[in-house]
């Protein structure tokens, strides 16, 4: 039935009435709008039941739609533009039917030319999903099943997914993603399933997150590759010095100052710049590849330390003269570990394709100058070192820039292979 007028007259709800009143629907929902048909019924007498079911809902009066519009934020598209500029592919996964998504993903900038359904998902089984929810972005028509469906297909596939929503039939999905997104206005059960709950009013967060994630996934992988690399070279260099010395290659106390100097220097690298070309590409945590670089690198480290050790011995006659040969080889490791921080930074020419921040500059300066002057400061003695002939700095200054030339080559090399 229909009602109509002030009167709220009642006429059967035929054919023609029908089809204006789908028109009607079809055209707000064409402009964005939600629709609620609003209905009633009188009940002369109370059901037999306790509670109404659903045989109650017959012969119902129509008495008209509630629309609703909820528009998309204002840094929408332009959040969607950065994401995609960091590979970071957005899906749509809505309970709306398909004429206000389409309208929706047009305001913001996305294509919608095909959109899978819910009834359609339900046929499918789970293989299906993963090739259909790899090759399409907009789904529409949801039930809360079918967007945990969607997130667990693409991450069969190896993505590392992430949902935003905001709703009671988002909970599953933001249960399920490998990071639940929810906003501060989100209903409770949205929120305690979600892993982030963003506070500002806009989108772009979302953009300045990833690149900022990946910012800092790129200085921890620096991180690793300049310890591990260094540390692998050195076991290497140890081992070899007291193959042929009559003394310790460098005393205990020396150690110790080297790697507190090194560690020091390392400390600003979370202030470091990371590429562009790093950002713009998700990138996972790979051992092999991390392995190939340690094996590769590492041990160029030990080949320049051993024609400091033979510099040492033979040029300067440090084979009777201990202290020169730790406070040799202690310059020499601790410039090359130092310098190696910057080609190791990033996968261009140091310095000048890619610079450091000001604060790694400064700490690597720092702690260089701060060895150096500590073989011929009041503590020289007590840590067991000596001056270091003038000669000495002109072959180190042909060694580090050998070893800085030999492992940018041998980096290069890693990256294209």
């Amino acid at each position: 039935m229909l009602a109509d007028g002030p009167r709220r007259q009642h006429h059967p709800l035929l054919t023609d009435a029908r089809t204006a009143a789908l028109s009607l629907v079809h055209t707000l929902n064409d402009q964005g709008f939600r629709v609620v048909a609003l209905a009633y019924r009188f009940l002369e007498d109370p059901p037999d039941h306790a509670a109404y079911t659903a045989a109650d809902e017959c012969g119902l009066v129509l008495l008209g739609f509630l629309s609703f519009f909820d528009p998309p934020k204002e840094s929408a598209a332009l959040a969607l533009q950065k994401l995609r500029r960091l590979n970071v592919n957005v899906k749509i996964l809505t309970g709306d039917n398909e004429a206000v998504t389409s309208y929706i993903c047009k305001q913001v900038g996305m294509p919608a030319e095909r959109i899978i359904l819910g009834p359609d998902i339900e046929k499918m089984n789970d293989d299906q999903l993963a090739a259909i929810a790899n090759d399409n972005d907009i789904f529409a028509r949801l039930a809360p099943a079918h967007k945990k469906r969607i997130i667990q297909a693409l991450q069969h596939n190896g993505h590392v997914t992430g949902f935003m929503g905001d709703g009671i039939n988002d909970a599953p999905a933001l249960k399920t993603a490998d990071i639940g997104i929810s906003v501060d206005s989100a209903v409770d059960v949205a929120k305690e399933s979600s892993d982030i709950i963003l506070l500002e009013n806009s989108l772009l967060v979302l953009e300045q997150g990833v690149a900022e994630g990946r910012s800092v996934f790129g200085n921890i992988v620096k991180y690793v590759k300049m310890a591990a690399s260094s540390n692998f070279g050195n076991m290497f260099s140890v081992v070899g010095a007291s193959a042929f010395l009559p003394f310790l290659p460098m005393l205990p106390i020396q150690v110790i100052t080297n790697n507190l100097l090194y560690d020091f220097s390392q400390t600003t690298i979370p202030t470091d710049k990371v590429d562009e070309d790093w950002l713009v590409k998700p990138r996972k945590w790979t051992i092999t590849e991390l392995m190939r670089f340690i094996l590769f690198v590492g041990p160029i480290s030990s080949l320049f330390d051993y024609i400091t050790f033979f510099i040492l011995w033979y040029a300067f006659h440090a084979g009777n003269n201990p202290a020169l040969f730790h406070t040799g080889w202690f310059i020499e490791s601790l410039f090359t570990q130092t310098l190696i921080i910057h080609v190791i930074r990033t996968n261009r020419i140091p310095f000048i394709q890619s610079r450091p921040s000001r604060q790694l500059m400064a700490s690597s300066t720092t702690i260089v100058f701060l060895g150096a002057w500590l073989t011929v400061s009041p503590l020289a003695p007590t840590l067991g070192f000596t001056p270091l002939p003038l000669l000495f700095w002109g072959f180190l200054a042909i060694i580090l820039l050998s070893y800085v030339l030999l492992t940018q080559l041998v980096k290069r090399w890693l990256i294209r292979n």
